[in-house]
């Protein structure tokens, strides 16, 4: 089935070659030139990804992001950024992106990133018969993605979800970076992996902090494991 692709770009000749590309791909893409339209089609119809600049008129694409996260947080989103500094990578992932990639790319990067996303809905979707992992008291239910511990209900950006599924579904053992990169973020990664000790912060203020066992252990000089017994 031909999947749908919503590109938001203010920028013509970038959108128009983009446009093309994915269309010679085999998509059907759609464009939107600014972030209050790209907004407003996002919101029209299920895509099967969204492509989103950050450097939008009338909305940036930080805030559409934000806005279309808090009724969607399924849809894949790739944001677009001429920005290459690790605050800004990890300010539109906390937001709810999904990857993203730096200005100026080339279209085989870009190509490999979407099928890297669908890729992950694919792997989703083919362990649904799996849908609870559990470790001690911290429940998610992979289907409806609740995130519960002792009762609590925590929310959690698409990313950090991720990244936690990744540490529970390889639980009692550690990890080192380079493969937490590898798996979560995708092997193409650019940037540095200090992403992934923000990313362990943001997860343990929700899961690990309120409560007495802490059940994400940091190994020194090495990476992290999630044990079901506090070390």
């Amino acid at each position: 089935m031909e999947k749908d692709v919503l590109i938001i770009e203010d920028e013509e000749k970038i959108s128009r070659l983009l446009q093309l590309e994915l269309s010679h791909e085999g998509y059907h893409v759609e464009l939107a030139e600014n972030g209050r339209e790209g907004l407003q089609k996002a919101l029209s119809k299920a895509w099967d990804l969204i492509i989103l600049d950050i450097m939008l008129p009338e909305l940036n694409g930080i805030e559409v992001l934000r806005r279309l996260r808090k009724i969607d947080t399924c849809t894949p989103i790739i944001i677009l950024t001429a920005r290459n500094t690790t605050p800004e990578k990890v300010s539109g992932l906390d937001q709810g992106a999904n990857d993203y990639i730096t200005k100026p790319f080339e279209i085989e990067e870009l190509l490999a990133r979407i099928r890297a996303c669908f890729r992950s809905r694919s792997d989703e979707s083919a362990n649904d018969d799996n849908d609870e992992l559990r470790v001690d008291n911290l429940i998610v239910n992979k289907k409806t993605r609740e995130v519960i511990r002792e009762g609590l209900k925590m929310e959690l950006t698409p990313k950090e979800y991720d990244l936690l599924i990744y540490l529970m579904e390889h639980k009692n053992q550690v990890l080192d970076r380079e493969k937490i990169i590898n798996e979560v973020w995708g092997y193409d990664f650019v940037g540095d992996t200090n992403v992934i000790d923000v990313y362990v912060r943001y997860i343990r203020k929700k899961i690990d902090n309120p409560f007495k066992v802490k059940l994400i252990q940091t190994i020194r000089g090495i990476g992290y494991s999630m044990r079901e017994e506090e070390a």
